[in-house]
Order: C-alpha cells, then structure tokens, then sequence
C-alpha cells in the first residue's frame, strides 16, 4: 500500500476533526475513488483510519485502538460474504435472462393453429405457473371434416421440459399430413421420445380427433389425466379415459383407442393435472367442483368455457399457480 495514500488521508482526517468542515467531508468522499483505484479492501481502509488515529490522538484509550482490531476482522469476513452474495445474485440474473430467452423460444416454437370449420367450437386456455411450460397443446387441422388435438404435460419443469416439448412438436409435424389415428399418434410420438429423451423425463399425452361428418371423437391416452364428456341431453358427465403407458417408458407398446359419438351442445374438457388438482389451503378440490363451474356455463362458447374454469380456479389459489394450467374444449354444435 503507497505510503503517500496513507499520510494523504491523515491530513484530510485532521482538517475534518479540526475543522467539521463539509469541504473536507466531501474531500474525503472524493479520496475513496483513489482507494478503489488502488485496489484497497474495506478492512485495509479501516487499518488507514486507525493509524492515522493514533497520530493524530496518541492518548485516545487502548480499548478504543482493539475495538479498530474487531472491525478490521469483521470487515475481511463481511467482504468475503459480500462478494459470495453477489456471485450469487449474478448468477441468478444470468439464469434468470436465460429463462427469459428460452420462453421466449418455447413460445415461438410451439406456436399453433386453432381449427375453425362449421360445427366445431374449440377454446383452449394454457397458463405457465413459472416462466416456462411444461404443458403443451397441438392442433391438428387435416381438412374440413377432421380437427385433431394433442394435450401433453411433462413431468418435470423448466429449460429440460421445454426441450421435450419441442421433441414432440417435431414428433407430431412429421405426421401432419397423414391423418393418424389417435393409437397411430401415440405409438408413433412414443418411439421419437424412447429414443431421444433421457430416461428421467416422462411424459403423459391425451390425443383426440374428431370427425365432423360423423360427429365422431376418437381418442386415445399415454397416462394422461381423463377427459370429460357433457352430455347436453342428460345433463351428465363421462370421464373418457384410455389405457397406455406414459410416453418413454417402453419403445414398443400398442395404445388403446376408443370413441364417443357427439350431439349437439355436447362438449369433451381436456385438461392437465394443473387442473384436476388445484389446491387450496384446505387441501385439492373435488372433481365435483370443477363439473359445476363447467355445467355453469354450459351454454357458453367453448372459449368462455375455457376461460371461466380458468378464472374460478385461479381465484381459489390467489392465481399462484402450483403447477401449469391447461384446458381445452372441443364443444359440437349445431351446423
């Protein structure tokens, strides 16, 4: 440490205990520049400070000179945890803008288009509870008769889950001009996952089509949460659930596929487990709760639909979502 830095800063401390004047403080502000110039740590300043002391009040008590000793020792421990403070917080601004950057592109790569022909309603609601989404929905638009839709939910969150789900997108492009059927999707989708996704990651699919000549849904299930029908003349609900393993789990295994006939007014809820177990500070809700939200509004457009589920949920949790919020509504009606 120069030695000039050192019998500088005395002559400024002398002025100021002299003098109190703001010129000097304010010259002592401008001196701390020089330190960082230099390099010098807190505790090297406070040793600055006690030496010049000691000059400048050679009969100032011992115990006030060892209570300088205590600080300097605190000082090396304080810039230590300080400077491991802020490594973390850089860090965390680093992940936080890479985050950032990867939703972004979440966002732009799984972008899809709504089916919109005569006779079909469909509304979708998809809300991340973080920044990124391990929810996904694809929509498939064959031709005029045929709307198909793919509801994924990755188990696991973050950059790793988005990564899934751009397997998928690949997975499900690679098919879109061959009009599937659900079984057909799955296995398919389930052998691009097999091979490219590492074996920690799994992830559950509900795939339905539905044909509009023959007012026919065809579905098939990878694990995923149930459907649910409402049948507009009675009034009740149908849980539309078919058997298959999670998507990873095996390379070669057969998916079941099953089918309902529609009528008008009736609409099949396709939702995530952000849904079905939304919790409250009493504990999950029942599934009864959310087929009276639905049968609320029965009436309304399936985009309606979706949202309102959307908002009574939401407001039961504060809308501090535990997990990702998906649902869709494939709502037939009169042509």
């Amino acid at each position: 440490m120069p030695r000039e830095i050192g019998k500088h800063y005395k002559e400024i401390l002398k002025q100021y205990i002299q003098k109190q004047d703001e010129k000097d403080l304010y010259a002592g502000q401008k001196f701390s520049r020089e330190f960082i110039e230099k390099e010098i740590s807190p505790e090297e300043v406070i040793g600055i400070h006690k030496s010049s002391l000691m000059e400048l009040l050679p009969e100032t008590s011992d115990q006030i000179w060892h209570s300088f000793d205590f600080l300097i020792e605190m000082m090396i421990h304080y810039g230590l945890a300080l400077q491991e403070h802020q490594s973390l917080i850089l860090k965390q601004e680093e992940l936080a803008m890479e985050m950032k950057i990867a939703a972004q592109v979440q966002n732009s790569l799984l972008k899809t288009k709504v089916p919109s022909f005569k006779g079909l309603d469909i509304g979708f609601i998809t809300v991340p509870a973080k920044q990124m989404s391990g929810d996904y929905i694809y929509f498939l638009n064959d031709d005029s008769n045929y709307a198909s839709v793919a509801v994924a939910d990755v188990i696991g969150k973050g950059i790793p889950a988005a990564l899934c789900m751009s397997i998928i997108k690949f997975g499900m492009d690679s098919m879109q001009y061959e009009n599937p059927s659900p079984n057909v999707v799955l296995e398919v989708v389930n052998r691009i996952v097999e091979d490219n996704i590492d074996d920690s990651m799994f992830i559950s699919m509900f795939y339905g089509k539905y044909d509009a000549e023959k007012s026919i849904f065809n579905y098939g299930s990878a694990g995923h949460e149930p459907a649910l029908l409402y049948r507009a003349k009675t009034g009740k609900f149908v849980e539309l659930d078919a058997e298959g393993l999670l998507l990873g789990v095996q390379r070669n295994i057969q998916y079941e596929e099953r089918s309902v006939q529609l009528e008008d007014n009736d609409f099949i809820v396709i939702m995530t487990d952000g849904v079905t177990e939304t919790r409250t500070e009493q504990g999950f809700i029942e599934e009864q709760f959310i087929h009276a939200i639905l049968e609320s509004v029965k009436d309304e457009p399936a985009q309606k639909i979706a949202d309102t589920v959307y908002q009574r949920l939401g407001e039961l949790q504060n809308f501090q979502l535990r997990d990702d919020f998906t649902i869709v509504i494939f709502k037939k009606n009169e042509r």
